[in-house]
């Protein structure tokens, strides 16, 4: 029989099975995915990845299997686009009510559906581009207005005020040309329809990640992912958070303004109005890809205040950290950050489907957005029921979901803490909140192993270490996307002591081989 040629990501497949990671899992259950191995016995694996985050309620939760189940049984249409979908504004709700009790708001958000997590960021990117273009547009025809105005006031005597007005014509205009309420006119619209045309940016702090669509890739802080492609999209600046005045640079860097006139007590005077350039500021309360850290409280409170200032929106990214995950349904709602809009996906699908809404304050709401954008499945039936049956599991027993995300994720942070506090040579930080979890690795770039330092210096020194966890350990975790040398834990709120007791042993081992700089064990040792 002739092996079937590896079509599908053939570079990524090879490298898998080269750290012993390309298995195929056959079934999955709770925290634990199984696979079969060469004898044809299943393998059980304690999965501590959770889908990235989009398991919180573990791995074919029996209560929404039953239920999607049920849904397909009834034939539930997948396909009714443009008809009415009340179990979307049932979800809709019920994320509001909850948004409502963590915030302490009554204002309400709309719902705009999506597939994926980069989905609903690009949703909550293009709107906001909508509602700058709509604002550009108004502003355009209020300084239209004003400027119809000026002409009217100088020719029924009104003077021309000169400062600014001598300066807007040039240096070869004739004496009285400031005087000359049509050339002024014509310098204003010169100049504001140069203005008006800067292209729209976008704000995030350093280590961000929201997805790697055309728009969102744009709002990843890695050079990797973003570079190739930034002529496809708007700029996004990335700001230190730590220095507490580097929003506040960045965004006078990136202030601009458009002329306007205005007529008062008989004079017409040239002023500078607020250009709408910066789009909108996006965050992660907990970024996910950087290494699993939660943002500053007072880092956040100069974001709001700063954002203010200027009426940008905040984007908040709860992709990963939402859901509950953090002990909150909205990991923002630990650091008092209402956003103007919420991203949400991952555990929203429970596990099972491929869900993700993205919410919209009803203040910045453009009703338009709903006639340019649309997405077949978004808002489907089965996706959307199963949505809100994940909802009700959380809510259930008084929010029993968060509380037991709180509870375990102390369980795992106060193992990974002792591991810290007994191999500090070794392991340099651990840190997060709820069951969002990173164990940081201190670098092995000048390993006296050449295959630790290999993969150090290429930056893949944590798949290293998952490669032998699970071949060893029969453990499944992985690193941080943008921070290798970092091991997250994503698993779901029903981890056990046990399992906690499993990974406590998996990485101990993990740690004397480490110590030891065996990187031959590391890479080839099998259980």
């Amino acid at each position: 029989m002739v092996e079937k040629l590896e079509l599908a990501e053939p570079h990524l497949a090879g490298w898998l099975s080269s750290l012993g990671l390309g298995v195929e899992y056959i079934r999955s259950q709770g925290n634990t995915l199984f696979y079969r191995d060469d004898q044809g016995t299943d393998v059980p694996v304690l999965d501590l990845v959770g889908g990235y985050g989009s398991a919180i309620l573990g791995h074919n939760n029996p209560e929404i299997v039953a239920y999607a189940t049920s849904l397909l049984d009834q034939g539930t249409p997948i396909h009714a686009q443009f008809s009415r979908h009340p179990y979307a504004n049932d979800l809709a709700w019920k994320i509001n009510g909850i948004l409502q009790r963590e915030f302490g708001t009554d204002e309400h958000y709309s719902a705009v559906f999506a597939n994926s997590g980069a989905e609903a960021v690009e949703v909550a990117v293009k709107h906001a581009e909508l509602d700058r273009v709509m604002k550009l547009a108004e502003l355009t025809a209020e300084i239209e207005a004003h400027l119809d105005e000026a002409r009217e006031a100088v020719r029924s005597g009104a003077r021309i005020a000169t400062d600014g007005a001598a300066d807007l014509l040039g240096p070869d205009a004739a004496p009285g040309d400031a005087g000359d309420i049509d050339g002024l006119l014509d310098a204003v619209r010169a100049a504001n329809s140069k203005r008006v045309s800067a292209r729209p940016v976008f704000l995030a702090p350093e280590g961000s990640f929201h997805g790697k669509l055309v728009g969102s890739v744009q709002l990843t802080h890695n050079v990797g992912y973003r570079t190739p492609f930034t002529a496809l999209a708007a700029q996004c600046r990335f700001v230190p958070l730590d220095q507490p005045d580097a929003l506040e640079k960045t965004v006078a860097e990136e202030r601009r303004t458009v002329l306007d006139l205005t007529v008062e007590d008989g004079v017409v005077r040239l002023t500078e109005r607020e250009l709408p350039v910066i789009c909108a500021f996006i965050l992660e309360p907990i970024q996910g890809e950087a290494g699993i850290r939660v943002l500053d409280r007072a880092a956040v409170r100069r974001v709001q205040e700063v954002c203010a200032t200027i009426d940008c929106p905040i984007i908040v990214d709860e992709v990963q950290s939402g859901m509950g995950r953090s002990g909150a349904f909205f990991a923002s709602s630990h650091l008092g950050l209402q956003g103007d809009y919420y991203t949400l996906a991952k555990s929203l699908g429970g596990g099972i489907a491929k869900a993700a809404l993205t919410l919209i304050r009803g203040s910045r709401y453009r009703t338009d957005f709903e006639l340019v954008h649309s997405s077949t499945y978004a808002k489907d039936s089965f996706s959307t029921l199963i949505a809100g049956r994940t909802v009700d599991l959380l809510e259930a027993d008084d929010g029993g979901a968060y509380r037991l995300a709180t509870e375990r994720g102390d369980q795992l942070l106060a193992m990974l803490g002792r591991l810290r506090e007994e191999f500090g040579d070794i392991v340099k930080d651990v840190r997060g909140k709820g069951l969002m979890i990173g164990l940081e690795f201190h670098d092995q770039s000048e390993s006296g192993s050449q295959i630790i330092r290999d993969q150090a210096q290429a930056g893949l020194l944590g798949y290293l270490f998952a490669g032998y966890l699970l071949r060893v350990h029969a453990i499944r975790i992985f690193p941080t996307a943008s921070a290798t040398n970092t091991l997250r834990f994503e698993p779901s709120v029903y981890l056990t002591d046990d399992e906690i007791a499993l990974a406590d042993k998996g990485l101990r081992d993990l740690i004397a081989v480490l110590r030891k700089q065996d990187g031959e064990t590391l890479l080839h040792a099998r259980a």
